[in-house]
């Protein structure tokens, strides 16, 4: 197949093409798109930037063209889930683009915006529904929207979402899912939990990989430089100087170390922008605009931008950190390069980040070259690099209080006023039985647990005398819930801290 004309694709999906002036399918449309038209099954492994989106847009449109069927009331047809909402946004848009000539509703729904609102949207029944999977089971739990009546399921980005944590989330929906449908799993990666997520769903796929399990864009220019942490900042700065870059993403590994690199190019004189996770939908979107019309040519994202935003005319892309998860680095590379132009990824690496450097190359199995310093930059010795990194990770402090930590909350080594009752340790609990760090968020909820969460233990009014009381510690005083060792652990020597269990934002 040389042109979308082959396929066979309904006329004004035909005609929606031509006027956007696409021509000739990509190799993963060109392969994916003719067993979905047929209703086949499909399991689509290609990276990042090759079309993904059309290849099963088009043949959708293309299938639901051929049926007078209409939408249930708040429910729908298709159901394609998204793991970021920005990705979202964009599936909903291609929908639409796609199908301009056809009277088919499409609608996003993720969180982070009014819920009412989507509530309205599909109450009269949408054709096409994108939706992360937080926000969709939330409107389900509020018997605002039914599944029942989805046709054709889209699992976009599928690695990313076992990655982000929504594993559970997507059982529990695909349980709510007829068992006659047809079931799209696209991947940039194909891991094991993948395909046994794909053999326990689809049923008898045609499989469809059109570039090796990890391999980086072929235009995208690769280099390493080698730099202690303080002197990344200044790196990234002399870099951005260059007047011919003009388009640059920015990754690092945390939401404050993002925030941080936007305030160190302020104090640089260069304009910046930051979009992760704790940033509120309106502030992500207008990054994100700004970004794309040119009015802000710095973006610096953590991993929830590194698939999903296609933005036209990335010219860079830099790694101020490299990620732990090398699977990573390939999806972040391919945000330039896209639509078969030329695109440079500088990746920052210190001391620590050596052995994240060798995952990748062993994953992508390819060194990557290491370049030196640009010329005219004279990086921070040792010392005044430990000093930098020193100061940027007392900045949290002294801004205020960190996530997770409630008002008036002191900040370590600061000392408490005589008399004063001890307040909870950060990773106790946050305000809703959520954990901060560790341990299992709450079954239900009880005056006792509430003043668990809140540090302090409020004593019973008239115990009965068959009633328990307290433990005592070591030195005869009642040890307080707030206060109880933690995984087996002794005093005041230090905590375990386990993996985050909260569920994903969405």
């Amino acid at each position: 197949m040389t042109q979308f004309t082959d396929f066979g694709l309904a006329q004004p999906v035909l005609r929606a093409l031509d006027e956007a002036g696409y021509q000739s399918p990509t190799p993963i449309q060109a392969q994916a798109i003719p067993p979905a038209m047929q209703g086949r099954d499909l399991c689509g492994i290609a990276q990042t930037g090759t079309g993904k989106t059309a290849a099963f847009a088009l043949p959708i449109l293309h299938r639901l063209s051929l049926s007078d069927r209409r939408a249930p009331r708040r429910g729908c047809r298709v159901l394609v889930l998204s793991p970021t909402r920005e990705l979202a946004n964009q599936i909903a848009e291609s929908f639409s683009d796609y199908g301009r000539h056809l009277p088919y509703t499409n609608t996003v729904v993720f969180g982070g915006v009014t819920i009412s609102r989507q509530e309205r949207a599909l109450a009269p029944g949408v054709d096409i529904l994108v939706a992360t999977p937080g926000r969709l089971i939330d409107l389900v739990d509020r018997r605002s929207l039914t599944l029942e009546g989805v046709e054709i399921l889209v699992l976009d980005e599928a690695d990313q979402m076992l990655d982000l944590g929504f594993i559970h989330a997507l059982k529990r929906i695909v349980r709510m899912l007829p068992g006659k449908r047809q079931s799209l799993f696209f991947s940039a990666t194909m891991p094991k939990n993948i395909a046994g997520l794909a053999e326990q769903y689809l049923t008898d796929p045609v499989q469809v990989a059109v570039t090796p399990v990890a391999t980086t864009a072929e235009r995208v220019e690769q280099q390493v430089i080698f730099a202690h942490t303080g002197a990344k900042q200044a790196l990234l700065a002399h870099i951005l100087r260059d007047p011919k870059i003009d388009r640059v993403l920015v990754f690092t590994r945390t939401k404050h170390g993002a925030d941080r690199v936007v305030r160190g190019l302020d104090k640089a004189g260069i304009a910046g922008a930051a979009i992760h996770g704790n940033k509120s939908q309106p502030q992500r979107e207008r990054a994100l605009a700004a970004f794309r019309d040119g009015s802000c040519r710095v973006l610096v994202a953590t991993d929830i931008a590194a698939r999903g935003i296609d933005v036209e005319g990335v010219s860079h892309v830099v790694n101020f950190d490299l990620p732990n998860v090398p699977e990573s680095y390939v999806h972040r590379i391919g945000r330039t390069a896209r639509a078969g132009a030329d695109g440079l990824a500088i990746s920052f690496c210190n001391d620590e980040e050596k052995a994240y450097l060798r995952d990748i190359e062993r994953l992508t199995r390819q060194k990557v070259p290491v370049a030196g310093f640009p010329e005219g930059f004279v990086p921070p010795t040792r010392q005044e690099a430990a000093e930098i990194a020193a100061s940027e990770e007392r900045r949290p402090d002294q801004r205020g209080p960190r996530p997770g930590q409630r008002q008036g909350q002191r900040p370590q080594g600061q000392q408490r006023p005589q008399g004063q009752r001890p307040q909870a340790q950060r990773g106790d609990h946050r305000p809703g039985g959520r954990p901060a760090f560790g341990g299992r968020p709450q079954e239900g909820r009880n005056p006792d647990a509430r003043n668990e969460r809140r540090g302090e233990h409020r004593p019973s009014q008239g115990r009965p005398e068959h009633q328990a009381r307290p433990e005592r510690g070591p030195e005869g005083r009642p040890q307080r819930p707030g206060n109880r060792p933690r995984n087996g652990g002794g005093g005041g020597e230090g905590r375990a801290i386990g993996w985050l269990e909260r569920a994903p934002r969405s």
